[in-house]
């Protein structure tokens, strides 16, 4: 008897419990009816992606925002609603936010 034939005796052993499906809770993105808006802004003088008409919570914007912010590989920040990203990266922002599943509508792009 080796110790493949050992672990499947214990796993016959154990009782066996009924897996319930777990009903799904609407996300965010089922919830985003408007288009998300992406658009350059200057603050003090300097470019600023700005990410804005986000319905949801704060902790999902917070989410969002730093997501945004890691696969950029700049800074910014998230509040009221609108994410705030450092630099002109509206291209990226854009295709991120398309293929996460949210509409987005692009203002001020070339």
């Amino acid at each position: 008897m080796d110790w493949r034939d050992k672990l499947n005796g214990l796993k016959s052993e154990l009782p066996q419990v009924e897996e319930t499906p777990t009903t799904a809770t609407p996300t965010t993105k089922t919830l985003q009816k408007e288009p998300l808006r992406v658009e350059l802004d200057k603050r003090n003088g300097k470019p600023a992606t700005l990410v804005t008409e986000f319905m949801g919570s704060d902790d999902e914007l917070k989410d969002l925002a730093k997501l945004l912010k890691v696969k950029c590989g700049v800074g910014g920040s998230a509040r009221d609603g609108e994410i705030l990203i450092q630099g002109d990266v509206r291209v990226k922002v854009s295709n991120l936010l398309s293929e996460m599943g949210y509409k987005v509508k692009k203002i001020n792009f070339k």
